[in-house]
C-alpha cells in the first residue's frame, strides 16, 4: 500500500457548535467548512493545518456507528486517514494481503472525496480512512 501523507484526523465530538468554537478559540483555527454525510449519519466542520486537515464529526442520528463509538470510547481520535493513488487498487492489495477492511469498493465522502475505512482489527486498533481526491494527483 502506498500512502501519500495524512490527509486528516478525524476527532469524534458530541457537540460540534462547542467543539468548533474550542477549536476556534484556543487554537486560532478557523472552520472553514461544514458538511453533513447522511449516509454516514454525520455532520462535519473542517479544520486546515497545512497540508492537514482536522475533521470534527459529530452524529446526528443516536443509532449511528459514531454515536456508539462516543457511547463506548467517549469523545476523542476517532481516525486517521491517509491520502492514496488509485483507491480501488489499493483495496485490491490490501484484501489480498489479508487486511479486514470496512468498505469493500469506495464511498462518496467528504468534499468529494472516495473513501474507504481498515477495519481497526487489523491496523493495531486504529480506524485508518483512505482518501483518493481525484480533483489532485496525490
Amino acid at each position: 500500500m502506498k500512502l501519500s501523507y495524512i490527509e486528516h484526523i478525524g476527532i469524534a465530538v458530541k457537540d460540534l457548535p462547542s467543539s468548533v468554537e474550542m477549536y476556534e478559540k484556543i487554537f486560532g483555527l478557523k472552520c472553514y467548512k461544514t458538511e453533513e454525510i447522511a449516509s454516514q449519519k454525520v455532520i462535519m466542520a473542517f479544520f486546515r493545518i497545512g497540508t492537514t486537515r482536522i475533521e470534527l464529526l459529530a452524529s446526528t442520528d443516536p443509532d449511528s456507528s459514531l454515536a456508539k463509538f462516543i457511547e463506548k470510547k467517549g469523545e476523542g481520535v476517532h481516525h486517521i486517514a491517509f491520502a492514496v493513488n488509485e483507491l480501488e487498487k489499493q483495496l485490491d492489495d490490501a484484501r489480498a494481503q489479508g487486511i479486514r477492511l470496512v468498505n469493500e469498493k469506495p464511498e462518496k465522502g467528504a468534499e468529494g472525496m472516495d473513501i474507504a475505512f481498515i477495519h481497526p482489527r487489523s491496523a493495531s486498533g486504529v480506524l485508518i480512512e483512505l482518501c483518493e481526491d481525484k480533483s489532485i494527483n496525490c
